[in-house]
């Protein structure tokens, strides 16, 4: 099973010692379809919506609010609201989130290089350098860690459930997740 949910932050537990840990707020849900255990469902991201989600909205009768859509693995056998029962008897979640974009970075950002002296005599500063490649294999070889596009991908962690609240919908993981606060992301009731 599968849900939708929003980064609200992290915090920390009152015990001693305490222990870190990221709040998420379950987003209402609505299924639209149902095929084999795969849903078609309806969510608020708050943001405005075009005309064509319009008519998805009229398709499926959904209010004004429920203006994206996604397909997820879900307990329920028909379109309406989506069950959340399975999060409160959950142990350990796997949460997947994009993790921050930081854009085209150099290698001493991108892979923790030293780069070079700071002294004077030389104008290495933070570039790469050689890469070693004379006259075999005569190519960059697959992998080679050099500068490019940093962040913006999918990462996935397995978090300890520590609670959820069913009527506001937070749930109280242990430890840190990737992205932004206020970031979407879906978290799967891990086996």
């Amino acid at each position: 099973m599968e849900f939708i949910v929003e980064k609200i932050g992290m915090s920390r537990t009152v015990s001693v010692p305490a222990t870190p840990v990221t709040l998420l707020k379950v987003l209402d849900t609505k299924v639209c379809e149902v095929t084999e255990g795969v849903a078609l469902v309806s969510y608020s991201d708050g943001k405005k919506f075009n005309k064509a989600i319009e008519g998805q909205q009229k398709k499926y009768g959904l209010s004004k609010e429920f203006n994206r859509f996604a397909t997820i693995s879900v307990a329920n056998t028909e379109a309406g609201d989506l069950d959340v029962s399975g999060l409160a008897e959950a142990k350990v979640l796997k949460t997947t989130f994009k993790t921050k974009g930081r854009g085209f970075q150099g290698g001493v950002k991108r892979w923790n290089f030293a780069g070079g002296r700071a002294s004077h005599g030389h104008r290495m500063g933070r570039r790469t350098g050689s890469i070693g490649n004379c006259e075999w294999p005569g190519r960059v070889m697959p992998g080679k860690k050099m500068p490019g596009q940093y962040g913006n991908t999918n990462v996935s962690v397995k978090n300890d459930v520590l609670s959820f609240d069913a009527e506001t919908g937070i749930l109280v993981v242990k430890g840190s997740v990737s992205g932004p606060n206020g970031g979407l992301g879906k978290v799967r009731i891990a086996k």
